[in-house]
């Protein structure tokens, strides 16, 4: 059993390799590792892709990142091996970024990447820090946990999801801000979990033990 952790110059892979090397080995998973070969994502069992910054530098270091962006579709569109996505890693699995520009993304989960708007203008944007997360779909990814649980947030965009049932839990900012998407093999976190402590570890062992 592989894990890829898909290195395109964009993402906080330190603690993400470090968080799913130790669930891996309590979990029995594999091994874990960051790459950006190509070759290792396309024979990967499993497919992470972190991200940090704006999504259209995002979408395009990923495209021109020597042939990652067409293993990665085909493992996933194709061969159905599961995905996950973490914070603009999960937005580029939408229809559309409307950050800075309208850029395509995979449209794997239809909606839009839109800016959060919360009601109430004395909440800062970006969205940073701990919050409640509020389960709206079960989801394997949720064994042994529940509303209330809380993870670790920094973004100032999130995913306006069509399809409520694809929308797997939401948090509370003055307003709903999506926080976890999925259907079929994909999944999506706009959080960290790496950075979630017994939270997020819970959700990436989810995930590494999850066979849908």
């Amino acid at each position: 059993m592989l894990t890829a952790i898909i290195d395109y110059e964009s993402g906080n892979l330190h603690s993400a390799h470090k968080a799913f090397e130790r669930m891996a080995k309590e979990t029995d998973a594999g091994d874990v590792v960051v790459t950006d070969d190509a070759d290792v994502v396309a024979r990967a069992d499993r497919i992470v892709l972190p991200g940090d910054g704006a999504f259209p530098a995002c979408m395009a270091a990923l495209k021109g990142a020597g042939g990652l962006y067409d293993a990665m579709v085909e493992a996933v569109e194709v061969k159905g091996r599961p995905f996950l996505g973490i914070c603009v890693g999960m937005q580029l699995m939408a229809s559309m970024g409307r950050e800075y520009e309208d850029t395509p993304g995979l449209d794997w989960i239809e909606g839009e990447v839109t800016r959060i708007t919360p009601s109430d203008p004395a909440l800062k944007v970006p969205h940073m820090g701990w919050n409640d997360l509020v389960i709206d779909h079960p989801h394997p990814v949720f064994a042994d946990l529940q509303t209330g649980d809380h993870a670790y947030f920094v973004h100032s965009y999130h995913m306006a999801v069509k399809n409520p049932q694809e929308r797997l839990a939401h948090v509370d900012y003055a307003g709903d801000v999506t926080a976890i998407i999925g259907r079929e093999t994909m999944l999506g976190m706009q959080f960290h979990p790496e950075k979630s402590q017994t939270t997020g570890l819970r959700l990436i062992a989810n995930f590494l033990s999850w066979a849908p």
